[in-house]
């Protein structure tokens, strides 16, 4: 008997773990900085909602919150990370939704062999702007994750 219920502990841990995503699903995102040489940010204007965004999105079943934003910056602007970005924060997306959350992290080795073709079905645009001179269009929430990274701004726990 004990062996049996020893077989059923970890079906039964299970079951509870997915009555749980069921219960509360959680979405998870990255988004990441990378200046270049003269310290001009990479940002990403999409096809689908407005304004200028830092490059990222969501983070893959059995990817890591890196890795997410490795693939990411490489699919929205041609970057390849030449050394691993670093975790700068996390936050809380509550414009998205109750259960959204963000990794905001910073790369500093990097390289762009081919620039994306752009426009295409999810970047209208990418460009590196001086911070002094983002354009107009940039959301609040990446002039705000710029301040903090680069002004030593307080980290807002809402993105």
């Amino acid at each position: 008997m004990v062996g049996a219920v020893a077989r059923l502990k970890p079906l039964v841990q299970r079951l509870i773990h997915l009555g749980a995503l069921a219960a509360r699903p959680m979405t998870l995102g990255v988004r990441i900085v990378v200046a270049d040489g003269e310290g001009r940010i990479l940002l990403v204007r999409h096809t689908y909602v407005p304004g200028w965004y830092l490059p990222g999105g969501g983070v893959d079943p059995g990817e890591t919150l890196a890795a997410a934003a490795a693939r990411e910056v490489g699919e929205e602007a041609g970057i390849r990370l030449e050394e691993p970005a670093r975790l700068f924060a996390l936050y809380f997306n509550r414009r998205a939704s109750r259960r959204d959350h963000v990794g905001l992290y910073v790369c500093n080795g990097w390289s762009q062999p081919e620039p994306p073709k752009v426009p295409n079905r999810e970047i209208a645009e990418i460009g590196f702007f001086s911070r002094n001179a983002l354009p107009e269009e940039t959301t609040a929430a990446t002039r705000r994750r710029l301040a903090e990274v680069f002004e030593g701004a307080a980290v807002d726990e809402i993105w």
